[in-house]
């Protein structure tokens, strides 16, 4: 738009990926900007390089268009739309309680837990979601459950944790992959599919109807989509689930997924305590002092998909930034959403 100075923007995100980029940011793959329905601004990077990407058979040379990028945590954001186009449907009802089978003894207190309480992160479960800086007598529950074993069945061992707080409660509110593990788990119970159908069910509910390309799970030995982590999709595919929910799940006149449903991940409830400017509302994001509407899907390591209505805006970013950089890529982020006029 005419209130944006290209030079500026383009400075804006150089420090983010580009020649002057900030060293506190690390290795950027891609970043990009959706304005008014239109890409205004599309970088991609190198191909991150080491011992062990070398191991991997990865080749040096330039990210492209075609690449697929991964989400990290930005899928449970896209768990969280799957499970409301099968509440749409009638599939299932967020308020009465998940289908868990490790809960459906008549004494266990953890049969009360809803949907609505695990994708709210409030099921009062005990749980570690902690990635770095352990030791090996104390390997986090999250560790254990995505690559020890936990992983025969994700679902399974974060459901195996015993109630410490009141589900539904404020006080019940705790950041947890497995709590997303669990509703996958839910999802393909109530669906009836387990291994690749969760791509074809994934597909024809949410990701053909807005043109997404190639798509990539990852599933644990159960056949259940690591929903907590583990989706790939190229740089513009991210984009168009931007735009679909940035558009209140509409494309092209097409309602897929409820504006309520929109309404629901994004209305926010509870502040995270190692970072009080993120506030979580059901496996989406808003962000504390920001006026504007924005909110966003979050990924470990700075992945970002930005949506900002006020802004009619799209920011997002794929890469690896040390835990100590976080804030420094968040600010240079919002600076670029900061250029961008109120609609």
């Amino acid at each position: 738009p005419p209130e944006v100075d290209p030079a500026v923007l383009d400075a804006a995100l150089g420090r983010v990926l580009g020649p002057e980029q900030d060293p506190a940011v690390g290795h950027t793959n891609a970043v990009a900007v959706v304005h008014r329905g239109r890409i205004v601004a599309e970088r991609y990077g190198e191909r991150e390089m080491g011992p062990l990407a070398e191991l991997a058979g990865v080749e040096p040379g330039p990210i492209t268009g075609e690449d697929l990028l991964h989400s990290w945590s930005m899928a449970k954001s896209v768990c969280h739309l799957l499970v409301g186009v099968l509440a749409d449907r009638g599939a299932l009802r967020v308020d009465e309680p998940a289908p868990v089978p490790e809960w459906r003894t008549a004494d266990d207190p953890r049969a009360a837990i809803t949907w609505d309480d695990l994708l709210t992160m409030r099921p009062g479960l005990a749980w570690t979601e902690v990635y770095e800086g352990f030791g090996d007598d104390a390997v986090p529950d999250v560790v254990t459950m995505l690559y020890g074993g936990g992983s025969a069945d994700m679902a399974a061992f974060a459901a195996g944790f015993p109630l410490v707080h009141s589900p539904g409660s404020a006080e019940a509110y705790l950041y947890s992959s497995g709590t997303t593990n669990i509703v996958q788990g839910c999802v393909q119970r109530v669906a009836g599919v387990s291994g690749d159908e969760v791509t074809d069910l994934l597909r024809s509910t949410l990701l053909d109807p807005i043109g997404v390309g190639e798509v990539r799970l990852g599933l644990d030995g159960a056949g259940t989509w690591v929903a907590s982590s583990f989706l790939d999709l190229a740089l513009r595919d991210w984009l168009r689930l931007g735009l679909l929910v940035l558009r209140g799940g509409t494309w092209d006149g097409h309602e897929v997924v409820p504006a309520a449903w929109i309404d629901h991940g994004r209305t926010p409830r509870s502040v995270r305590e190692d970072d009080p400017l993120l506030v979580h509302g059901a496996h989406w994001w808003t962000r504390a002092g920001r006026d504007d509407g924005a909110f966003m899907a979050h990924g470990f390591e700075g992945q970002r998909l930005i949506m900002v209505p006020d802004r009619d805006l799209i920011v997002f970013r794929n890469g690896k930034t040390a835990s100590d950089g976080i804030e420094s890529l968040n600010r240079h982020l919002y600076e670029v959403v900061d250029l961008f006029p109120r609609s």
